[in-house]
């Protein structure tokens, strides 16, 4: 489950699920309070939770030119036309039908709804037919093409009025059983058991979004059952318990203890707190918003979850969650008529409510704030952490909706001030001093108003002030200077290319079409008005060739300059906030215990009890069997390959050419091209992330670092360069053993993507960025260390459990520590030196980044390093096939000269330095990392496999059964944490195998169930013995994690790892053969590795107390401040 909220931190790409259409304009849009699990298939492995940042960042622009240009290189205007020339996204999804057979297919006739409205989304191929239900009133999108990866989604719109988070907790208990299904948690069945691609929920401020996906028709039927049945008959109205574990109750075992609070979103939340970003973000969207929803916290706050009574939890669902309040979305290749009658079957059985959807209505803020206000409050910092404050300045933009054109013109505004770091204001902001890294990142609209939102934190105190005024000077001065040509082509250029591509990466596209339409749809507007960009990229480039910037001038002057409902928020820092926190909620539990009678505490206790009993309890077979599941039979057998071509030495260039021809891209090119690395020193690895960078943003050649990304925006899809490092079996090792992990492919990879005909520019920028890139620039050098710096300080406190993960994996692997060194925990350490050494020594630091490019340009090896990696359709290389040999020349190098070690089968330089470093940076015992948090980030790992040991591809089987089973039951459900899970490699590697807790109220405890893991995993394995259909069910899970929806670059992204790794076609079945043949048995074994796991460690992300707490219970660790 997910909590979105307004005012929020941008995503990564590996949660970026709403990027598309709506929000292509911005640069993500929304922070998320991630799920334990990864239900989205991205990797096979869980991904647990998100490092907040700006997705469309400068290492990952999806940009495009547009089918006409305002502006182009800094030399001359260029008419660019590559977006024009792009396969229209509803090309891909067509059919050979005629239309009119296609628009009566996806228009079916039901006499239990009526038609409302007929639309095709042409830019995405969707024959779009919104249904009414003529009983209840509930609206249904149905959406019909030929994507197999179907998506249905069910959203209610719930505006809360106070800060229990009652939104947020109802989000969480529906999933927990239902009339129909009557296990404790059928969401967690259907994650161990199903073919999904996607299965989540979001609560937003103003609404709650049930989604899920399905490339598998019997899988996707039995999700929407489960789901469809959940929100309209939950256990959790009838059943105070669901309220007490996902919501808050009042825990106490024995009369003596004190008081607790224990609760999952209680605990998420406190998480959410903890972090200084989201009290700022939660502070800004409470004070631009002062007199409607949006006033108070839908997620909750910690300090009012628990006047949540069960009785008003109740109420809200009944008053929300009736179908006339809902809006039910389809999409995909499905058949409509059965859409409909599924739906029918669950309506049915509701009246009408005509005062649902009115008694939900989101008021509209009006602009009462006549003079700019400022506001401060405290954040908690720890004892060795710097007292820096955070400023944010906010606007509320809009009093009435926005039109399509408008939404597109504020969008391309809020690029060319905020796009990247080279866009005006952020880069004003950057090169100020006044802090060290943005916070806010401009607009935000996936709500009823947009807003605006930009600072810096950082901030020294006497410097607060200066922050403002730089942001509305810099917008005055904007408005005043105006932009160029060349700006204006870039950001129209960036926006139409993500538009056209249309590229969701591993998430389902229905998903975001369905996000992007629910962002009209929910306050009763047309969805399919979301959707549609021709007309308004029309009619912007139409008045952009008429009135230049003055279009954009404009919406400045009116939204933002002139724009006095504007406040500014400072965080300062506090380092009693956390103590004082932590006495008030003791405080108030002990006033609490001290006024209940003794029969009273004797019923808290008893209530707690039976919670644990119950949370312990196995559901009994027969509600087991109420859960729909899929047949080992239903399965796919064969793994999927994809096109691979692979032409060494091509044209005699010393270049290596992979290339992977798809049935269609689009038109698109997506290239990587890969440098080898391994000269560098190793003294100066560290320093490799930020020369990767560099590479991008501080120019190159001719170009200025603001030239250079106009270049970049106006040509092509987006440039971002990377450092890959991947560890690769020897030849003396079997595939899927484990290996010592001296041995690996280093590089610096070079991704981009363009337009067949624009590959040639897109060529050019690689080799100017790899050749002449702008590294003597002493002042941007040290602004990225800082922003780095900042950002890893956040992702401390918000994502300690990846942080605990990269600890303990650096004591036990070469590969693990060089995770470590340049960007674990440790590695904060390295950015403070590093920035200290640019302050003083700027001439040191730039004769180390002069030896990276040397070394990585060595004239007589660098030829035998390089790869060049295309991902296309035969089009397009057939097309790009003279730019590729123009770029093969143009490479520095030479042809003909040596060939670099084998590292397949000789040990890395790298590793050969790490190993003698490993005992002494990571040693291996228990430690404990101390910042100002309410809860904790608890990690345990060790050695499963020794080196040699084959790894048998039923540990995906079983690792994936702990962490949707057990460790989600005693970790989570019991525990009362956000998250708990386990990581583990079952295709080989290092043998090291962890467990993770997420937003953990335990520590000592959490420990305590790690340890007990083996035996609990024994007795399953007994139990899976009699019990085929539960071992089925294990299985279809593991498979489903195999076989996730992938884009076209997605597809040549794994290929070509595939290729590097040298893992065969045959190799690849076996692997899944075995998953498909797991037995009991491999659940014993197993078991028993984890029993005898080797120099187990423990890694701690949590507060001073809860390390004390943990003393007094025996798990005694070698404390570290970090903040």
């Amino acid at each position: 489950m997910i909590q979105i909220r307004n005012f929020s931190k941008k995503l990564t790409a590996k949660m970026a699920i709403l990027a598309c259409i709506a929000i292509a304009t911005r640069r993500g849009g929304r922070h998320m309070t991630a799920a334990a699990f990864c239900v989205a298939k991205s990797s096979t492995g869980p991904t647990t939770s998100t490092t907040s940042t700006r997705a469309f960042s400068r290492n990952s622009l999806p940009f495009l030119a547009g089918s006409t240009c305002f502006g182009g290189s800094s030399n001359s205007n260029v008419l660019a036309t590559s977006a024009a020339s792009l396969i229209s996204s509803s090309a891909l999804m067509s059919t050979t039908a005629t239309q009119e057979d296609v628009e009566k297919v996806a228009a079916v006739e039901h006499p239990s709804y009526e038609i409302i409205s007929k639309d095709v989304v042409t830019e995405y191929g969707a024959y779009c037919t919104m249904y009414r239900h003529k009983k209840t009133g509930a609206e249904i999108l149905s959406v019909h093409n030929d994507d197999d990866n179907k998506v249905f989604g069910i959203t209610f719109r719930t505006p809360p009025t106070d800060s229990t988070g009652v939104p947020h907790i109802l989000e969480h208990s529906v999933l927990c059983g239902s009339r129909k299904y009557r296990t404790k948690e059928p969401f967690v069945q259907l994650l161990q058991g199903s073919l999904q691609t996607f299965l989540n929920a979001f609560t937003y401020p103003d609404r709650t979004c049930y989604v899920l996906a399905s490339q598998n028709e019997k899988d996707f039927k039995n999700l929407i059952n489960v789901y469809t049945d959940a929100v309209f008959h939950p256990r959790a109205t009838s059943d105070p318990a669901v309220h007490a574990q996902e919501g808050w109750h009042l825990e106490l075992e024995d009369k003596e203890q004190p008081l607790t609070y224990k609760g999952v979103v209680y605990n998420e939340m406190k998480g959410v707190y903890s972090s200084p970003d989201s009290r700022l973000y939660r502070q800004s969207q409470r004070s631009i918003f002062p007199s409607n929803t949006y006033s108070v916290d839908s997620g909750g706050d910690p300090k009012v979850i628990p006047n949540l009574s069960f009785e008003d939890f109740k109420q809200f669902h009944a008053k929300f969650y009736h179908p006339a309040n809902s809006r039910i979305f389809f999409w995909g290749d499905d058949d409509v008529k059965q859409r409909l009658d599924l739906m029918d079957e669950y309506l049915c059985e509701f009246d009408a409510s005509p005062e649902s959807k009115p008694a939900s209505v989101v008021e509209w803020q009006k602009k009462t704030i006549t003079e700019p206000k400022w506001e401060t409050h405290p954040y908690p910092v720890g004892d060795d952490q710097p007292e820096t404050n955070m400023v944010m300045v906010n606007w509320l933009l809009n009093e009435r909706p926005f039109t399509p054109t408008e939404d597109l013109i504020v969008g391309v505004l809020d690029h060319l001030l905020m796009g990247n770091g080279q866009s005006v204001l952020y880069k004003t902001l950057m090169e100020s001093g006044l802090g060290s890294a943005i916070t806010g990142g401009g607009l935000s609209d996936e709500l009823l108003q947009a807003t605006f939102s930009v600072g810096l934190k950082g901030v020294q105190a006497e410097n607060t002030k200066a922050v403002e005024e730089l942001v509305i000077k810099t917008l005055e001065k904007v408005l005043q200077e105006g932009f160029s040509e060349e700006e204006i082509a870039s950001s129209m250029n960036t926006i139409e290319f993500r538009l056209r591509e249309f590229n969701t990466g591993s998430y389902p596209k229905g998903l975001s079409f369905m996000l992007g339409a629910m962002a009209k749809w929910i306050y009763d507007g047309k969805p399919t008005d979301a959707l549609k960009f021709e007309e308004p990229l029309v009619e912007l480039k139409a008045m952009i060739a008429e009135n230049g910037d003055a279009v954009f001038k404009d919406f400045l002057k009116e939204y933002l300059v002139n724009n006095l409902h504007r406040v500014t928020v400072e965080l300062a820092p506090s380092k009693s906030l956390e103590s004082e926190e932590l006495k008030e909620e003791q405080d108030r539990l002990a006033a609490i215990k001290s006024s209940l009678s003794d029969e009273e505490l004797d019923d808290v206790i008893k209530k707690t009890a039976e919670l644990k009993a119950l949370q312990a309890s196995e559901d009994a077979p027969e509600d087991r069997a109420t859960i729909p599941s899929l047949e080992l039979a239903d399965l796919k057998r064969e793994v999927t390959e994809f096109p691979i071509e692979v032409s060494e030495n091509e044209n005699d260039s010393g270049v290596t050419v992979v290339r992977h021809e798809l049935a269609s891209t689009s038109g698109i090119a997506y290239v990587n091209f890969a440098v080898d690395t391994s000269g560098v020193d190793y003294n100066d690895i560290a320093l490799l992330p930020i020369f990767t960078r560099i590479m991008t943003e501080t120019g190159a050649g001719e170009y200025t670092d603001v030239q250079l990304s106009q270049r970049i925006g106006t040509h092509t899809g987006g440039v971002g360069a990377s450092l890959m490092k991947t560890s690769v079996t020897p030849d003396s090792v079997p595939s899927y053993a484990i290996y010592e992990g001296n041995n690996m492919i280093t590089k610096l990879s070079i991704r981009g993507k363009a337009t067949s005909e624009k590959t040639g520019e897109l060529f050019s920028i690689f080799k100017l960025i790899l050749t002449e890139a702008n590294i003597d620039s002493k002042k941007k050098v040290i602004e990225m260390l800082k922003e780095t710096k900042s950002r890893i300080e956040s992702s401390i406190q918000g994502s300690g459990h990846s942080y605990a993960n990269n600890r303990i994996k650096a004591r036990y692997s070469v590969g693990g520590f060089l995770d470590e060194k340049m960007g674990g925990i440790t590695y904060l350490k390295t950015v403070n030196e590093l920035i200290k050494q640019a302050e003083t020594d700027w001439d040191l630091v730039l004769k180390r980044l002069e030896n990276i490019r040397s070394a990585i340009l060595n004239n007589a090896t660098c030829r035998s390093g390089m790869i060049l990696d295309i991902t296309g359709d035969k089009a397009v290389m057939d097309a790009i096939k003279p730019s590729v040999e123009e770029f093969l020349k143009s490479l520095p190098g030479d042809a003909v000269g040596e060939k670099l070690q084998d590292y397949y089968n000789t040990e890395h330089p790298w590793a050969t330095k790490a190993k003698e470093e490993m005992a002494t940076i990571a040693p291996l015992k228990d430690e404990g990392f101390v910042v100002p948090t309410q809860v904790s980030y608890v990690g345990k790992g060790g050695l499963l496999f020794e080196e040699g040991e084959k790894v048998h591809g039923s540990t995906a089987v079983v690792s994936r059964f702990l962490r949707t089973g057990y460790l989600w039951d005693h970790v989570r459900v019991i525990g009362g944490a956000y998250g708990g899970f386990c990581t583990f490699n079952p295709m080989g590697g290092d043998g090291i195998f962890t467990f993770l807790s997420y937003r953990d109220p335990n520590l000592d405890k959490t420990i305590d169930v790690y340890d007990a893991t083996a035996d609990a995993l024994l007795k399953a394995a007994e139990e899976l013995e009699d019990d085929p259909e539960a071992l089925a069910t294990a299985i279809i899970g593991a498979v489903g994690d195999l076989d996730g929806a992938l884009s076209p670059d997605q597809k040549g992204s794994k290929s070509f790892n595939r290729w590097l790794l040298r893992q065969t076609p045959e190799e690849r079945q076996q692997f899944r053969d075995e998953i498909l043949n797991t037995k009991a048995s491999n659940f014993k074994d197993f078991a028993m590795r984890l029993k005898n796991m080797k120099k187990s460690s423990v890694a701690v992300v949590s507060s001073k107390a809860a390390f004390e707490s943990a003393a007094k219970a025996g798990k005694v660790m070698e404390l570290k401040q970090v903040l």
